[in-house]
């Protein structure tokens, strides 16, 4: 058995599968230092300097010869004595193993006898020699295959060479070590490999593979911003991908970045390269590549695959176009003046603007932007900052960051926990994008400013009541004031809803409405929404009667244009009938951005049946848009005027009640389906009236959960502003395990805070220890660990004052799972012992089988591998019996863990296989990206790339998507860089 040593990373070595203990950190520095020249003398002064550098301590060649003398004794320990014949070694044969049966035992083998080992660490006069042959040492396997490489005229042998020789590499070479000779050549090993990469890309880019090499590539020149070959090649595969535009942008990128640090253009060839792309020069074509069945191209599925895989995605989320849009050519022309160029200095153009409501605002601006489309490829954001809601706060800002953030691709488990973080956060994912950011009904400057993107090409429209002079004056805004309607376009307006023919019949009656309207496009849409429902209705009598309510709204008065909308509003409420009027004025008490049927109707107290007439009549009447089939929402301006109209209605406590009631129930009924086993609490009593929701099965759970979301986590609010702490608590217990799967982890922490506040008034310890528990959940998910530690052993102190068992074994689970986060093995061992020791106790077989489970893995990651495969097999079986499919999952994912480390690949491929089937059946994204990547890593290990490419990229897509880009990505982005080599990734 040869003994093999790794200086491409930590420096490492092993004896066969075996790993070899080098002993503390400066022991292993000595070793690295005399395997850089592996059978060459190093003398003994300058293995002093090579390991300690001009800080030296006295006596330093005596401690030297102290190291030498133990790795001597530790590397004739590590090889055992040659045997005299050609026995085979029976601990490295491959293992076949099925789950729950006995392994046979080998039988005794004679043993031969054993030869003496030469010593591999000599003394020599002057120095030492480490007598090694230089292939047992990875940097010199990896030499020896670039220069192979270099010396190949195939394109496609010279790719296979290299992925080969960088899939030796682990990490930073020698790592740990550091020295000045250390780190000298360090430089000089990264060096190589830099040109290592930039060769094999270049093979891929003449072999048709640009899209295989497009995640390196983009890893790569993360990297190093300013070489310039690295430039060109990704330049030439987003090209080649489709993405031109892309190209042109790092092109600029790259000449910014070469100008500020360096003071210099960049070359001729990248100029070169840059004006062939800009004019699609067709040489530029990829050549055309053999449609192998084994091929490595072949085997990625659809050309592009692997891109897809690392883009993030474009946001499309303008509301849709006005249909009934007139006039404003002027504005609109303005708006294209402003912000048709570029902002000030290094600035993206930034317009506001501002007007009283209902005038018009959004309409313009989404107007305009639907056809700038072209303009901006890498999507359009929008965001209602809240800012004149009548019954909310604005929208705070970090909140509107997340938003922000979320469109980007930055899912809820990735999000910064300080608001500087995630403005930082999003003007790095805006540096270099073509963005539309529509910030519609801001409060003032403060709300805005943190939401700015940095990228010179994005554009910015703000709406808003009031003047946002602070963003004028300090950040280059452009301000337009938006007026009313004139009145040709007023009659425009009316024309399209009521057709020329009738608003020609009656001249006078439509100056009059025109009048009453004062020219808003919101009130006009009001009272045509009358007319067009009463198409017989004489005009003058609608202006009569639009006269009449207005005359008598004096006292409300207040000199504004918004008094006449209310006096239109008002006209229209009183032509509505009772129960539609009554349902208006209950649906202001909806805390959230939209409402569906059962909530309209819980907010009645009547029957789905009864309140969608009544629903559509308000959607007639323009006091309620239906922008989805079954959901509905209003302006803003509506929505004030319902709640003044609420304010004095007796009944809108109990409507409140009703509608925590329906959201309370119908979340309760969802969470059952999608923990069956969890412990079960009632929540408070049903109110008279209330419709709840029952989603049928597990899909029908995750739908409804994402439908609500929003409504959910605001009722939360809501619940607790009406001083309803039971509602506030069992609410949010019902929401977290929807939250936790979709890594919601920001909205679930927030409710949790506001949870454990109403069980604190409630003086309800079980209350509060839950939620502390669940507190710490959130923040082992987020970070940082200190926070969930501390909220674990709050939870941890009062189940046991109460004497829960249970609440005690659950908290010690959450402990192990905060312990193995942070690579506390051992102690995340001995919390999941204690829990399972409490479940089996207590006879909770659900529990104890996520307990085994958890047992089973910490085996597994101390390299116990067999305890760990007992472990979950045993858990498993429980499982199964119980029907627990989400602890299935995570049980079949332990196993293949502990079978591909036993050798037993196909095992291991098997059960992250079964594993992933289960997860996407209980919509686990998190889960399934997890079990995608073990699954790719079983298949790299027995020698299958192509279905270890398709897991891998598979994974990445999902773990970008839910925006963990660090440790996850960059694990994955290594993975496939280095996936077409001889060997397996590692």
């Amino acid at each position: 058995m040869t003994m093999e040593f790794s200086l491409l990373g930590p420096v490492e070595a092993h004896a066969g599968a075996r790993p070899v203990d080098l002993g503390h950190a400066r022991q292993r520095h000595v070793l690295a230092a005399l395997l850089v020249d592996a059978q060459r003398l190093v003398p003994t002064d300058e293995l002093v300097e090579r390991v300690w550098g001009e800080r030296a301590p006295r006596g330093a060649r005596g401690t030297l010869h102290s190291y030498l003398s133990r790795l001597r004794g530790i590397l004739a320990d590590a090889v055992p004595p040659r045997p005299d014949d050609s026995g085979h070694d029976h601990d490295h044969r491959p293992r076949q193993h099925t789950i729950g049966q006995p392994q046979p035992q080998p039988q005794p083998q004679p043993q031969p006898q054993p030869q003496p080992q030469p010593q591999q660490l000599l003394r020599r006069s002057g120095g030492y020699l480490l007598a090694v042959e230089r292939d047992t040492v990875d940097l010199f396997r990896f030499r020896e295959l670039t220069a192979r490489a270099r010396e190949c005229s195939l394109d496609a042998e010279r790719e296979m060479l290299l992925g080969k020789a960088l899939g030796l590499w682990r990490g930073e070479p020698f790592g740990g070590c550091d020295s000045p000779w250390f780190n000298a050549r360090r430089g000089a090993v990264e060096a190589e490999r830099l040109l290592a990469v930039l060769d094999r890309h270049g093979a891929l880019l003449a072999l048709g593979r640009h899209d295989e090499a497009l995640p390196s590539l983009l890893a790569a020149t993360a990297g190093q911003p300013l070489e310039e070959r690295l430039a060109a090649q990704l330049m030439l595969a987003l090209h080649r991908c489709e993405r031109s535009a892309d190209a042109l942008r790092h092109f600029h990128v790259v000449r910014t970045a070469l100008a500020e640090e360096l003071g210099i253009e960049p070359g001729p060839a990248l100029r070169e390269l840059y004006r062939r792309i800009l004019v699609s020069d067709p040489e530029l074509s990829a050549p055309a590549v053999p449609a192998a069945e084994d091929s490595p191209a072949s085997a990625t599925g659809a050309p592009g695959a692997a891109v897809d895989a690392v883009r993030h995605p474009t946001p499309h989320q303008l509301p849709a176009a006005p249909h009934r849009f007139v006039g404003r050519s002027a504005e609109l022309a303005r708006v294209e003046e402003l912000l048709g160029g570029p902002g000030p200095g290094t600035a993206p153009p930034l317009l506001v603007i501002d007007g009283t409501g209902g005038v018009g605002k959004t309409w313009l601006a989404v107007h305009w932007a639907r056809r700038q489309l072209d303009r901006f490829p890498d999507g359009q954001l929008h965001l209602d900052l809240r800012g004149f809601a009548p019954d909310d706060e604005p929208l705070p800002v970090q909140q509107a960051l997340a938003c922000l953030l979320d469109g980007l691709g930055v899912a809820d488990s990735a999000l910064p926990a300080a608001t500087d973080a995630r403005v930082r956060l999003l003007r790095s994912l805006t540096e270099d994008k073509r963005l539309l950011f529509l910030l519609d009904n801001a409060r003032d400057t403060d709300q805005v400013v943190p939401l700015l993107p940095s990228g010179p090409s994005c554009a910015v429209l703000v709406t808003s009541r009031t003047r946002l002079s602070g963003l004028v004056t300090a950040h280059g805004a452009r301000p337009l004031t938006l007026d009313v309607l004139t009145p040709a376009e007023a009659h425009q307006l009316l024309d399209r809803h009521l057709g020329q023919e009738r608003v020609r019949a009656e001249p006078p009656a439509v100056e009059e409405i025109v009048a009453r309207c004062a020219r808003l496009p919101l009130a006009l849409g009001v009272v045509a929404a009358r007319a067009t429902a009463h198409p017989h209705f004489p005009l003058a009598a609608l202006a009569a009667e639009l006269r009449e309510c207005q005359d008598g709204l004096d006292a409300l008065s207040d000199g504004e244009r918004h008094t006449d909308v209310r006096a239109v509003l008002s006209w229209s409420y009183r032509a509505l009938t009772a129960p539609a009027a009554r349902l208006f004025r209950l649906l202001a008490a909806h805390p959230g951005p939209h409402l569906a049927l059962p909530a309209a109707a819980s907010l009645a107290g009547a029957p789905p049946r009864t309140v969608r007439p009544l629903m559509a009549e308000l959607v007639r009447a323009h006091l309620l848009a239906e922008p989805l089939a079954g959901r509905y929402t209003s302006h803003d301006l509506l929505r004030a005027y319902a709640f003044e109209l609420a304010a004095a209605d007796p009944g809108r406590p109990a409507a409140l009640d009703r509608l925590i009631g329906h959201y309370l129930h119908s979340a309760h009924r969802a969470d059952l389906l999608l923990s069956p086993h969890g412990a079960p609490m009632e929540p408070p009593p049903l109110p008279e009236g209330v419709t709840v929701e029952r989603p049928g099965d597990h899909a029908q759970a995750m739908a409804w959960f994402g439908a609500e979301r929003e409504a959910l986590l605001a009722v939360v609010a809501a619940a607790d502003r009406a001083g309803l702490d039971e509602h506030c608590w069992h609410l949010t217990r019902a929401i977290t395990t929807y939250l936790g799967r979709r890594s919601h982890w920001s909205g679930l922490a927030r409710a949790q805070h506001t949870a454990l506040a109403a069980a604190t008034r409630l003086a309800d310890r079980a209350k509060q220890a839950e939620s502390h528990r669940e507190l710490g959940c959130s923040y082992t998910e987020t970070g940082p660990f200190e926070r969930a530690h501390l909220h674990l052993q709050l939870a941890l102190v009062l189940h046991r004052e109460l004497g829960d068992d249970a609440g005690i074994a659950r908290t010690e689970v959450m402990l192990g799972w905060t312990c193995e986060r942070e690579g506390r093995h051992r102690e995340a061992l001995h919390h999941d012992r204690r829990a399972l020791e409490l479940f089996e106790a207590l006879g909770h077989r659900a529990e104890q089988a996520r307990a085994l489970n958890a047992v089973g893995w910490d085996h597994a990651q101390l390299g116990d591998h067999r305890e760990a495969v007992a472990c979950a097999v045993r858990a498993l079986r429980l499982q199964e019996e119980l029907g627990d499919v989400r602890g299935q999952a995570n049980t079949w994912d332990t196993l293949g863990y502990a079978h591909q480390q036993l050798g037993e690949h196909g095992e291991g491929a098997r059960c992250h296989g079964r594993s992933l089937e289960l997860h996407r059946t209980v919509g686990h994204r998190y889960g399934e990206a997890e079990a995608l990547a073990h699954l790719g890593d079983a298949h790299g290990a027995s020698g299958d790339a192509p279905a270890a490419r398709r897991a891998w990229t598979q994974a990445l897509h999902i773990f970008l998507d839910l925006g963990n880009t660090d440790e996850e990505a960059a694990d994955l982005r290594t993975k496939l860089a280095a996936l077409d080599t001889l060997g397996t990734p590692s």
